[in-house]
């Protein structure tokens, strides 16, 4: 059906409930950024399939918003004759419609597709503009979706004790304690990763985010009223997550959380959706705002996590060693492959690996100018072929059952020129900065970004996105508070935080690089007046020698990399058939001696 169609059936909904316009986010009623096909309904109205962004419907015309990461690929997916296209930062939604509509006018949300925080301040936005917000739990979108999928419900994994270093009862308790001191009765534990974490459960419903897609209560005394479908529920559940976890069906769950009368219920106004604070305080509940109680202690793994993360992250990095020696064999040999090709051939060498799950995200496998999209997908079209004397970047990750990894390599395809060596080697520096960090307590990410960012800003240039994003222990690829990025991060990094360590550039039109390990914060040793952290690389993968520029690099950042590379050649070599060996030394031989 051809965007213009569904817009007029919109359209033709919207009238006939009275509304002048329609909010619609990237987003389902879990408020996650991975949506199962069933609920990808921006994609549905507008054709875009990025991972962030909202558009606005209105009677007579339609805007789409996106951040930066996404400014050329909306324009190639979402038709100009339909929609307006605005950056979600600069020209947010709310700004628009304030232009757009007149006094009086009448606009359409699902309250359970955004947060509470969002939802109250548009709220005041628009009533100050004597414009008035309709909640609208009958999704105007489903209503015209009438090929809509159906929903995936499939069991979910029981993850044993040897992999997540405590039970759900300790958690449970622990968690429950640290809620009573902050004055509450209970928490909505609302994100589907941190119900997950909780109950040692994983999904197997949402594409490369293994969560169990559910809501909970989570009560003082430990225990849980769970609201999930009981299908997703696998044989043997009560046992594992042992006693005190009452469950309900999702029809039952509006009624759940309206009977909370005198309660005082601990919720995040940033993470949990507006319907279910709303039916808490509809049904005599008092809200305590305040952060969700199982992030930090999730983001901090343990020391059985942290092993596990560091297995994975081996046997990752033996599959996307035998990918880069695999891809530089076929070019020596003039076998040039498209993007899908090489991100079918990274998965065949993932996809034998010990406690493979699936892929952590979709690869962005991009050839030569595509890589100037820092999150292209190569699904979104025809997929391109490598072109001799230019550069492929991919950024791929996977999830096992000990833990989720994430790596970006930009590799080089023939020559492709010094200028591409030049800020290949600026983007490493930051890279290598970064990774050496020292840093006392109470230092968050926004402290530390400049250092990945300072060599390219010496030469005017800057890249759109955060240099960092958290990971989670086989749950989510991108998970909170932790991150280094120029926006404020208030949340210090802390022991245990596995992070990403990405600085990038990109060069519209023309290339993209960007060098991304993950890092683990943790305790450096040594006797220093003051306690200090410091990053440990997880990630174990050459990054490519045909790309630097000798020159740029100086005494301790050549040091730094030939560490870095004995210790890859050291850890995955062993791993490797012995044509695959001979290639990972190569990769790694010492720089210093070249320099």
């Amino acid at each position: 059906m051809p965007t213009a169609t569904r817009l007029a059936a919109l359209r033709q909904l919207l009238r006939s409930r009275g509304y002048d316009a329609l909010v619609i986010p990237r987003a389902d009623e879990h408020l996650g950024e991975y949506i199962p096909p069933h609920n990808e309904r921006l994609l549905w109205a507008t054709g875009f399939t990025g991972s962030a962004g909202m558009a606005v419907i209105l009677r007579d015309g339609a805007g789409i918003f996106v951040d930066g990461r996404y400014t050329v690929q909306v324009r190639q997916q979402v038709p100009a004759g339909d929609f307006s296209y605005h950056h979600l930062l600069e020209e947010p939604p709310v700004e628009w419609l304030l232009a757009c509509l007149q006094p009086g006018a009448r606009v359409a949300v699902d309250p359970r597709l955004h947060n509470l925080q969002w939802l109250r301040e548009t709220e005041a936005e628009l009533a100050a503009a004597d414009l008035v917000l309709c909640l609208d739990t009958d999704n105007l979108v489903d209503r015209c979706w009438h090929d809509r999928p159906a929903a995936q419900v499939q069991p979910a994994l029981l993850l044993d004790e040897s992999h997540t270093g405590e039970s759900s009862v300790s958690k449970r308790n622990r968690i429950g304690a640290a809620v009573k001191a902050l004055g509450a009765d209970g928490a909505l534990i609302f994100a589907p990763d941190s119900v997950s974490w909780l109950l040692n459960l994983r999904g197997r419903d949402v594409p490369c985010l293994p969560v169990l897609q559910s809501l909970a209560l989570l009560w003082t005394d430990g225990s849980v009223d769970l609201m999930v479908e009981p299908a997703r529920m696998p044989t043997g559940w009560q046992q594992h997550c042992g006693a005190n976890v009452r469950l309900h069906t999702p029809a039952e769950a509006e009624a759940l959380l309206g009977t909370q009368a005198g309660k005082r219920v601990l919720a995040d106004p940033v993470t949990a959706n507006a319907w279910s604070q709303q039916l808490l305080e509809q049904g005599g509940a008092t809200l305590v705002a305040g952060t969700d109680p199982v992030l930090l202690p999730k983001a901090c793994k343990n020391a059985v996590e942290i092993a596990g993360a560091r297995a994975a992250h081996v046997r990752d990095a033996v599959a996307v060693v035998r990918f880069l020696a695999w891809l530089d064999g076929e070019q020596a040999e003039g076998r040039l492959y498209d993007e899908a090709q090489l991100a079918e051939r990274l998965l065949d060498f993932r996809s034998g690996a010990e406690h493979f799950q699936g892929p952590s995200f979709d690869t962005i496998s991009a050839a030569g100018s595509n890589a100037a999209m820092c999150h292209y997908n190569h699904r979104n079209g025809t997929p391109a072929r490598l072109q001799p004397d230019s550069v492929y970047l991919v950024d791929s990750g996977g999830q096992y059952i000990d833990g989720t990894t994430d790596i970006t390599r930009t590799v080089a395809i023939g020559d492709p020129g010094a200028e591409v060596r030049r800020l290949f080697t600026l983007v490493l520096k930051g890279h290598i900065a970064l990774d050496q960090a020292r840093f006392p307590k109470g230092t968050t990410g926004t402290h530390l970004d400049v250092l990945a960012r300072q060599y390219l800003w010496r030469e005017g240039h800057d890249y759109d996105h955060g240099t960092g994003h958290g990971v989670g222990a086989f749950l989510s690829v991108h998970e909170g508070p932790q991150r280094i990025a120029k926006a404020w991060a208030p949340v210090p990094l802390q022991p245990g935080m596995i992070i990403s360590n990405e600085p990038g550039y990109y060069r519209d039109g023309a290339f993209g690089i960007r060098c991304e390990n993950l890092v683990v914060v943790a305790e450096v040793a040594g006797d220093m007046e003051k306690p200090m952290y410091g990053l440990q690389a997880l990630t174990l993968v050459p990054f490519d020698r045909r790309l630097l520029d000798l020159s740029l690099l100086d005494a301790r950042e050549l040091q730094w990399l030939d560490t870095y590379h004995a210790q890859v050649a050291g850890t995955v070599g062993p791993l490797l058939p012995a044509a695959e060996q001979a290639w990972l030394q190569q990769a790694c031989a010492p720089l210093a001696v070249d320099s």
